[in-house]
């Protein structure tokens, strides 16, 4: 009797595979240090230390700001591609499928930005290395630093982008060990899936939060004399409203899961924004305090959202 040993995808991957992109966008940078081990011997001579006991590091760019600049747009980058995707594994990242556009718009901006920083770089670096001899002092050593050509290459930047992985295995495998692995791999995507839904409801409620806030009006003080005084009123950021209704465009398509409450806080937000324009709000006190009631009324029901992101936050999540 032959035994069938097809694994079909769990219908979670079968989900993200329909509605998501698998995305990474790599930056390599050179950071100018070298260890010195004639000054490491040096210094644990001097203190009487073994020879283990301690390494000079040498910053051969000893803080120039372009090369600073140049080496932070990682951390720039890093930090905007954490905000429009979700964890998936390692350095890959899951992209809602209709945020592509949007996605590829803002990583050719970054890209473009990255070009500059290095064409600016690679404009100074022969001056820079001149201008190390007087930073450095005794410490500096010209074969330290390689030629434009060979520093040029290490600056890079690119963007990868897959298909979810459907992962139907049709291997000859033995039907306990083919139950085992169906049952890793559902573990597997449920994890992955719940992680990127509680992320997008974090993100739902922070923007309900900002929306709230801008329609809030301005707290009175009294002073000691009884004078009573209003403070400045929020200020209402049409990028603040833009990147809600965004929210809700998304999670419109990208419940995973099917959860009821993310719907209904999704609506509930989308609801409250129709029609409602930024120049209304700053206008009419009354728009304000119809938005900032509904905002209220959300995070009342589902400011929970909030507090899963902020337990996988202490937990060391992303």
């Amino acid at each position: 009797m032959s035994i069938d040993t097809t694994l079909s995808a769990p219908s979670h991957l079968t989900s993200l595979h329909s509605s998501c992109y698998v995305v990474s966008v790599e930056v390599s940078t050179w950071v100018g240090t070298k260890q010195d081990k004639t000054v490491s011997n040096e210094v644990t001579t001097q203190k009487k230390a073994s020879a283990d006991a301690g390494k000079f590091t040498k910053m051969l760019m000893a803080g120039n700001a372009t090369h600073k600049a140049l080496v932070n747009h990682r951390q720039t980058v890093y930090n905007w591609l954490q905000r429009c995707t979700y964890d998936w594994a390692g350095k890959s990242r899951l992209l809602p499928m209709m945020q592509l556009p949007k996605f590829q718009k803002e990583y050719e901006q970054h890209l473009a930005q990255f070009n500059l920083l290095k064409e600016k770089f690679a404009a100074e670096y022969n001056g820079i290395v001149a201008n190390m001899a007087f930073e450095q002092g005794d410490l500096f050593n010209r074969a330290d630093y390689p030629d434009l050509q060979t520093i040029l290459a290490k600056f890079n930047m690119r963007l990868l982008v897959t298909d979810v992985p459907r992962g139907d295995f049709r291997n000859a495998v033995s039907e306990e060990l083919a139950s085992d692995l169906h049952t890793h791999y559902q573990k597997q995507t449920e994890t992955i899936v719940k992680a990127a839904m509680d992320k997008a409801a974090t993100r739902l409620v922070s923007l309900a939060e900002r929306v709230a806030h801008a329609c809030s009006e301005p707290e009175e003080t009294v002073a000691e004399d009884g004078t009573v005084k209003k403070g400045r009123r929020p200020k209402i950021v049409e990028a603040t409203f833009d990147q809600a209704r965004e929210m809700c465009a998304i999670l419109r398509d990208f419940n995973l899961t099917g959860n009821e409450e993310i719907e209904e806080a999704r609506a509930k937000l989308e609801s409250a924004l129709r029609g409602v324009t930024t120049d209304d709000l700053r206008e009419y006190a009354t728009k304000r305090k119809a938005v900032k009631d509904e905002m209220d009324d959300l995070l009342t029901q589902f400011g929970a959202f909030k507090r899963i992101g902020r337990d996988e936050e202490d937990d060391g999540d992303e």
